[in-house]
């Protein structure tokens, strides 16, 4: 098995939140590797479940992996508890998609560990859940991106109904229970004004529809939080003949994996290889 080297470490964003990451690479790699960036869902982290694994996986089939917590995604450093559920509050979807835009200037930047290891001519992104949404903005926002997937990708930031959103604006906050933890997780007013106000910038259909790079759109069959019509509809309005569709058989919006990670399942493994086939294939050239 190919020995990865893993470095923990942290990144000012482009208004000084800081940005917690790790990077995975091959520990015989001699020349500049292509570059992953994976992106965590709500109420996810860099290190739920199996995003550790992956990064090791995808490491060892020749890649420099970045996987990274939002600034208000609810942990503190490289903690993997919600401890820091006022700044989860405040989160907005600009500010993911601006945190993965600036990861993005700092991997081709050389601002990453053991920088002598990356080609910043060969950057991909990973986003999963609502992160696949956050890769598909940034990406067609960062011309350093070469080619994009996405995990269970939802097709729309405004998910919620009126009644929902009727009951934010009364209250100020509107609650989501944290089913794994029980912690009850406030999204405060700046979320949906965000959503109201930058409408048209945090539009994923105009983001595909003018991305014009190599997509690869993976979904669940059996996907109960993020249904596939979801990734269906992000894939039909990407370029024909560059963007791939696969509806992943018999499994759910984790492909099986849970936290804490209880090891890889066949079909988990199948979405890593999938995904680092469309990788080796995109980034080829540069």
């Amino acid at each position: 098995m190919t020995p990865v080297i893993h470095i923990p470490f942290v990144l000012p964003a482009s208004d000084d939140e800081l940005l917690w990451c790790d990077a995975r690479f091959p520990a015989e790699a001699v020349g500049p590797l292509p570059v992953l960036l994976f992106l965590h869902g709500f109420k996810g982290f860099k290190d739920w479940g199996a995003f550790p694994w992956v990064g090791e996986e995808l490491a060892r089939r020749g890649f420099y992996v970045v996987t990274m917590n939002f600034s208000h995604n609810g942990t503190e450093g490289h903690g993997s508890e919600f401890t820091r559920l006022d700044r989860f509050e405040r989160n907005t979807f600009s500010r993911e998609v601006r945190e993965a835009c600036d990861m993005v200037s700092a991997i081709a930047a050389s601002r990453t560990p053991h920088a002598e290891k990356v080609d910043s001519g060969r950057i991909g992104v990973i986003g999963h859940s609502r992160g696949g949404g956050i890769a598909l903005l940034a990406s067609e926002r960062s011309p350093r991106v070469v080619s994009v997937a996405t995990w269970a990708a939802v097709s729309s930031f405004n998910r919620y109904t009126p009644a929902q959103i009727e009951r934010w604006r009364s209250n100020g906050v509107l609650e989501s229970k944290n089913m794994r933890t029980g912690q009850m997780m406030r999204l405060g007013l700046e979320l949906l004004e965000d959503l109201e106000v930058n409408a048209a910038s945090l539009d994923i259909e105009r983001a595909v529809r003018s991305l014009a790079r190599p997509l690869l759109v993976l979904h669940g069959e059996m996907d109960l939080s993020v249904l596939i019509e979801n990734g269906r509809s992000i894939a039909s309005w990407g370029s024909a003949e560059k963007t791939q569709f696969e509806a992943v058989p018999r499994t759910n919006h984790t492909f099986g994996a849970a936290h804490p990670f209880g090891g890889p399942g066949s079909v988990l493994v199948g979405v890593v290889e999938r995904t680092a086939e469309f990788f080796h294939h995109t980034l080829a050239g540069g």
